[in-house]
């Protein structure tokens, strides 16, 4: 069975969607961000364009040796230029790296592949949402752009499973963005935000299984793709 493709005319409509009514939206969300600028929705078209990449090469970003490839999806993000090479993103990029690669703490990306090994998700929506509380959550794993870039890597979880991307759109960004506030708010390091944690990471999963919405997929067959969810 062919990997699903993304329709990203349906993903760019959505985003759209949400940055005309964004103002609306601000204003009621637990805690208020920063405006839905146009640079931000390109660059995250681009994300999801780099995703469907992966998905035609059936390339898995968690596969050993494409750790690059998880710093180029938050380049895009992030980076008014983005380099395929991360030669011309900007100088901070460097901090991204050396945060990344740091083994010392609970946020750099060996930490990330150990927890994917050590929590057998029952499920791609619990995979997904398991991944980007452990992106978000403190130590973060990227020096900025960890909510954006952590949207992308849900997305690529659940096409790797052949199930819709995570698009935000006008009925799921308050849920999602105040999840996501609230799991920033927590560190991984301490024993007492853990179980908060495993709470937030098992009701975003839940509503990234009841938001899943087949627009975002080029050649949608339901009982193909509920066959892989299983």
């Amino acid at each position: 069975m062919s990997n699903p493709r993304l329709d990203l005319s349906a993903i760019e409509a959505s985003l759209r969607a949400v940055q005309r009514g964004f103002d609306r939206i601000n204003a009621t969300l637990e805690t208020p961000r920063d405006p839905f600028r146009e640079e931000i929705l390109l660059a995250l078209l681009e994300g999801y364009r780099f995703l469907d990449q992966l998905q035609e090469g059936d390339i898995d970003l968690f596969a050993p040796g494409n750790s690059r490839r998880l710093l180029q999806l938050n380049c895009l993000v992030i980076c008014e230029d983005p380099d395929p090479d991360l030669k011309q993103c900007a100088p901070h990029f460097r901090e991204t790296e050396r945060r990344f690669y740091d083994d010392r703490s609970l946020g750099g990306v060996r930490a990330l592949m150990n927890y994917l090994a050590d929590h057998r998700h029952p499920t791609p929506w619990r995979r997904a949402a398991g991944v980007y509380t452990q992106i978000l959550s403190e130590p973060q794993l990227f020096f900025e752009g960890n909510h954006r870039t952590g949207v992308l890597l849900m997305s690529h979880i659940l096409l790797r499973a052949g199930l819709p991307p995570c698009v935000l759109s006008a009925q799921n960004i308050k849920t999602c963005f105040d999840l996501s506030s609230r799991i920033k708010d927590l560190s991984k390091r301490r024993l007492r935000s853990k179980f908060a944690l495993l709470d937030l990471s098992r009701r975003l999963a839940e509503r990234l299984e009841a938001n899943a919405d087949a627009r975002y997929l080029l050649d949608w067959s339901a009982p193909a793709l509920a066959r892989r969810a299983e």
